[in-house]
């Protein structure tokens, strides 16, 4: 517990007297339990993808004796910073936290992270790796290696591919992470597999619905594409359906291990996935901020590995999502 806590606890006990300041711990315990309540923020709160990450969290923290929270905008394909951050600050009033996960993969929530730092809260980001400095207030980052995870696709991809055809490329949104991996996925084709053809890079969005209709409207618009890699999570279902709907056969690689995409990959009707340590996040998180919470120092950067699991691979990563509860 911090100086200034001991000093507040002391303050409400002189004004209030002995009975008093009992009954005010009793029913304001978690509020004074500092140094081990954590926060997680997540615009997008009940995204498939966000739900597992959160699971890795809250069954890390179960283990390392903290009572952890996660708020933020209730919505699977609407990424809110504007809705998310007063739910934030509300859970802040109520309860002191001895540190805050923010997901921040993009600039429009970095104000908020600096907004924390300057009120002395530690800030840990996951999934993205900011460069150090980049963001005041942030004091430790963990995710896959974006662009460690962009070349891994491009090499499974281009191999399947036999070094030829035309690949669409699209992303659930422009931002840090799905901008670094596109990146890097194209670099890789253009470097080992000079005659595939990356197309320009589209923005997919994050509803199911637009978001298979945009990929059929780049099928029709492009007859030659023998292929699609999406670096959203739901971008195995888009290119899935959108495969269906247009009756093209293509080789497909998309993002995340959550049930839908792994069963997709079972019946055939995409080729692999990222397999983004997305549990393996939340639970590194988890120990980052409670380390942080209890005054401890943690290095900056935490990059965690991530490979292209294909129809053979699968079996592990079911096993993950069952003792996850999904």
């Amino acid at each position: 517990m911090s100086t200034s806590t001991h000093r507040g606890l002391a303050m409400v006990r002189a004004l209030l007297g002995a009975a008093a300041f009992a009954a005010v711990i009793g029913t304001a315990g978690a509020g004074f339990a500092a140094d081990k309540a954590l926060l997680w923020v997540q615009p997008m709160r009940d995204h498939p993808v966000h739900r597992l990450m959160q699971a890795g969290f809250l069954n890390e923290c179960k283990k390392l004796g903290f009572t952890c929270e996660v708020v933020g905008n209730p919505s699977a394909t609407n990424y809110d910073v504007a809705a998310t951050i007063p739910l934030a600050e509300a859970a802040l009033a109520r309860t002191h936290f001895g540190a805050v996960a923010v997901y921040g993969p993009g600039p429009e929530i970095y104000p908020y992270i600096g907004k924390l730092g300057r009120e002395g809260i530690p800030v840990v980001t996951w999934h993205v790796l900011p460069k150090q400095g980049s963001v005041p207030g942030l004091k430790a980052a963990t995710g896959e290696d974006i662009t460690q995870a962009g070349t891994a696709a491009a090499d499974a991809m281009g191999a399947k591919l036999g070094g030829k055809g035309v690949i669409a490329l699209t992303q659930g949104s422009s931002n840090e992470t799905e901008n670094v991996m596109s990146a890097a996925f194209r670099a890789e084709i253009k470097a080992r597999y000079p005659d595939i053809t990356v197309l320009a890079t589209q923005m997919e969005g994050f509803e199911p619905s637009a978001a298979a209709s945009k990929a059929v409207g780049i099928l029709q618009a492009h007859p030659d594409v023998t292929a699609a890699f999406s670096t959203t999570g739901n971008g195995v279902q888009t290119w899935s359906q959108a495969a269906r709907t247009a009756g093209r056969k293509l080789v497909i690689i998309g993002m995340d291990y959550i049930r839908q995409n792994l069963d997709i990959v079972k019946a055939g009707e995409a080729y692999g996935l990222v397999a983004q340590p997305l549990y393996e996040e939340g639970a590194k998180t988890a120990d980052l901020a409670a380390a942080l919470a209890e005054g401890k120092t943690v290095p900056y950067l935490n990059p965690l590995p991530a490979k292209v699991i294909t129809a053979e691979d699968l079996g592990p990563y079911y096993a993950i999502l069952k003792a996850a509860g999904q």
